[in-house]
């Protein structure tokens, strides 16, 4: 799952995508291409937080369209569930909200696949729980993904024994190595990052076992109006999956 972390707008958002499903069909690679129509999370109420509903799911239907390619959005309330769902093939409930049984059952309901971020604040064998919650509404179709641990205030770390811990539910397992590098709750009310190591977390995640990863990738990651401080640059995109897909080709060798 790859693409900036909000809908800024048409152009950026379909250049976003052409550069990364021709990476991935040339490594072939499935890809899931990621972008939230809003974030209703940011840290300072005077953030960018989107364009406005209609037009970013628009713009992310003509991405699907034009480019034949699945897309996952996150959702932030229940009554989203449904909109949302008419363009995005996978939901994504933001690790914050990853306890919100009525989120998770409406997710569940749509029928699309729900991909569960883990909080941040919760031990990974706790993911089973809200795995249970989207399954009660009758629909299988469940991801859980690792995105770090609260480490102090304004930290996060990863413990890769999350990643079986969480595979041991029956559930794919996902790695987030954009957010996982986050530094939250900095004094300008801004998330900072560390983006140089997301090629390292991204080879841990494999190594680790995780049946697919997460990043965010931005053509200006300095110019992004969220979550700049994490992404990565665009044009590091093809190198990081080449070296991720012969790290992985040479332990799936192994085995």
């Amino acid at each position: 799952m790859a693409g900036p972390c909000v809908v800024e707008g048409e152009s950026i958002t379909l250049r976003t995508a052409e550069e990364v499903k021709r990476v991935c069909e040339r490594l072939r690679i499935p890809l899931v291409f990621k972008s939230s129509y809003r974030k209703a999370n940011r840290s300072r109420g005077d953030s960018f937080s989107g364009l406005g509903d209609q037009e970013a799911l628009r713009i992310l239907e003509k991405v699907k369209r034009s480019l034949e390619l699945p897309i996952v959005t996150d959702i932030h309330l229940p009554e989203e569930a449904a909109m949302a769902a008419e363009v995005a093939d996978v939901l994504q409930i933001p690790a914050f909200l990853c306890r919100q049984t009525d989120m998770l059952v409406a997710a569940g309901r749509t029928g699309r696949v729900v991909n569960i971020k883990k909080g941040q604040f919760l031990a990974p064998e706790q993911m089973r729980f809200a795995a249970e919650k989207v399954a009660s509404s009758g629909n299988g179709k469940i991801m859980l993904t690792e995105r770090g641990t609260m480490f102090g205030y304004g930290d996060l770390i990863v413990d890769f024994r999350g990643i079986p811990a969480m595979a041991a539910t029956g559930y794919p397992v996902i790695f987030d190595c954009t957010h996982s590098l986050q530094q939250p709750n900095q004094s300008a009310g801004v998330s900072g990052g560390r983006p140089e190591l997301i090629e390292h977390y991204a080879k841990l995640g494999v190594v680790a076992g995780a049946h697919g990863l997460f990043l965010e990738t931005h053509p200006e990651p300095r110019e992004a109006l969220s979550d700049g401080s994490n992404m990565l640059k665009l044009n590091l995109f093809e190198g990081l999956m080449e070296r991720v897909m012969g790290l992985h080709g040479y332990l799936e060798g192994k085995n």
